[in-house]
C-alpha cells in the first residue's frame, strides 16, 4: 500500500488526472495556471544552491589533490567526456529529425533575443566577472566553474581548514536536498495543475504530438548507451559490453524502476563488487562520485527537450546557441541530484541560458515520468561502465 502512494505513481496519477481534468472539467482547471507556476518557481528557486553546493562537495570532499590524481583524473575526465558525448548525441539527433510544427502549439517568442556567438561571447559565459551578480541572475556556466575553482583550492588546505569548510558546505548541500525533496514531494500537485493547465488551453493534441520529442530523447539514449559507451567499453575498458550487461542488469532494472541513480547505488555497488568483479576500492570511489556528477542520461534530454521547446515557440536556435545548450547542460547535469524528477532543476539552467521560456517545461510534463525512467537507467550504465575501464587502469 504504501508503495502504491510513492511520488513516482502520484505522480503518474497526477498525469493522467490531468489530462482528463484538461479534457472534461476545463472551466476549472483553467486557473490552476498560478499553481503550476508556483511549482516551477519551486523548481528555479532551489537550483543555484544545489548546484554549488553539490559540485563542490563532490570534488572537495576527495582525500586530496595527491591522492586522487591517478584514480580521480581519470574519473573525472571519463564523466565529463560521456556526459558531453551524450549532449552532443542528442544535439545531432535532434537536428537530423528536424521537428515539424505541433498541432495546437501556438506559442509566442516574443521577447526572445537570439544571442549572437562570438568567441568573446563564450569565453565571458565561462568566467564570471562578478561571482555573487552571477549568483543573482542565475548564471550557471560561472557557477559551475567557480564552484570546481573553488573545491580544487580548498583540496589544497591545511587538514584542519579544509575539514571545517567542507562539513559546512556538506552540511548545505544535505539541507538543499532535503529542500529539493520536499519541493519533487510536491510533484503530484505541481504535475497536475500544469497538465491540465496545457491540456484545457491547448488541446488533447498537444499532448498527443509531444511523439516526436519522446522518439528524440529515446533515440538519443539508446544511441548513446548501447553504440556510444558500448564501443567506449570495448576500446577502452577491453570487455564485451554485452557480457557486462548480463552481469550488472539488476542495478539497471534497479535503476528504471525507481528513477533514482542515488537509490541504486547500493545495488549498483553490490553488482559491481561481486558479479562483475571490479576491485572494492575503485567501485568506491567511482561510483558514489558517479551517482552524484555522471548525469548522461539527464544531460542529453535537457538539451533535446530545449531545442524542442525552441521549435514550439518558433525559435530557430543558431550555431552558436546550440553550442550554449551544448555547455550548460553538459555542465548543469553535474549538479543533478540523483532523485526522481532531479533533471527539471537543472532543465531551467539550460531553458535559462539561451532565454527560452519556462513555462515550456509545463508542456513535456505529461511524459517526463517515462523518459526519466530511461535516462536514470543510462546514467547507472555510464557509471558501471567508468567503474570498469578505470579499474583497468589503476591496477
Amino acid at each position: 500500500m504504501r508503495r502504491f502512494f510513492s511520488i513516482e505513481n502520484l505522480t503518474f496519477l497526477a498525469i493522467v488526472l490531468g489530462i482528463l481534468s484538461g479534457v472534461y472539467l476545463k472551466e476549472i482547471v483553467i486557473n490552476l495556471k498560478l499553481v503550476g507556476d508556483a511549482f516551477l518557481s519551486l523548481l528555479k528557486m532551489i537550483t543555484i544552491p544545489l548546484i554549488f553546493a553539490s559540485i563542490f562537495v563532490s570534488i572537495a570532499s576527495l582525500a586530496s589533490i595527491k591522492d586522487i590524481k591517478d584514480m580521480g583524473i581519470k574519473a573525472i575526465f571519463y564523466y565529463f567526456s560521456t556526459t558531453a558525448l551524450a549532449v552532443f548525441t542528442g544535439i545531432v539527433v535532434v537536428n537530423f529529425i528536424n521537428f515539424s510544427p505541433v498541432d495546437g502549439m501556438n506559442l509566442s517568442s516574443d521577447g526572445f533575443e537570439h544571442k549572437k556567438f562570438t568567441v568573446e561571447a563564450l569565453v565571458q559565459s565561462f568566467i564570471p566577472s562578478n561571482i555573487f551578480q552571477s549568483l543573482v541572475e542565475g548564471k550557471v556556466l560561472h557557477v559551475i566553474i567557480f564552484s570546481i575553482l573553488f573545491a580544487i583550492a580548498v583540496l589544497k588546505l591545511q587538514q584542519n581548514k579544509k575539514e571545517v569548510i567542507t562539513r559546512f558546505f556538506e552540511g548545505v548541500n544535505d539541507s538543499m536536498l532535503t529542500v529539493a525533496k520536499w519541493i519533487i514531494n510536491l510533484s503530484p500537485i505541481g504535475v497536475f495543475a500544469l497538465v491540465s493547465y496545457i491540456v484545457a488551453d491547448k488541446g488533447l493534441g498537444s499532448v498527443l504530438s509531444l511523439w516526436q520529442y519522446v522518439l528524440a530523447v529515446v533515440v538519443g539514449l539508446l544511441i548513446h548507451a548501447v553504440f556510444n559507451l558500448g564501443l567506449i567499453g570495448f576500446i577502452f575498458g577491453r570487455f564485451n559490453p554485452l557480457a557486462y550487461f548480463s552481469k550488472v542488469k539488476e542495478a539497471l532494472l534497479i535503476a528504471f524502476s525507481t528513477s533514482s541513480s542515488s537509490a541504486t547505488l547500493p545495488v549498483t555497488l553490490e553488482v559491481a563488487e561481486e558479479k562483475a568483479k571490479i576491485d572494492k576500492k575503485t567501485a568506491g570511489f567511482v561510483l558514489p562520485l558517479g551517482a552524484t556528477i555522471n548525469m548522461d542520461g539527464t544531460a542529453l534530454y535537457e538539451a533535446v527537450a530545449a531545442m524542442f521547446i525552441a521549435s514550439l515557440y518558433g525559435i530557430e536556435l543558431s550555431i552558436g546557441e546550440q553550442i550554449i545548450i551544448f555547455f550548460t547542460a553538459s555542465l548543469a547535469a553535474i549538479g543533478a541530484a540523483g532523485i526522481p524528477s532531479a533533471g527539471l532543476v537543472t532543465m531551467t539552467l539550460v531553458f535559462t541560458a539561451v532565454g527560452i521560456p519556462l513555462e515550456g517545461i509545463a508542456i513535456i510534463l505529461a511524459v517526463d515520468r517515462f523518459l526519466d525512467m530511461l535516462r536514470t537507467a543510462t546514467n547507472v550504465w555510464g557509471d558501471l561502465i567508468g567503474a570498469k575501464i578505470i579499474s583497468r587502469f589503476v591496477r
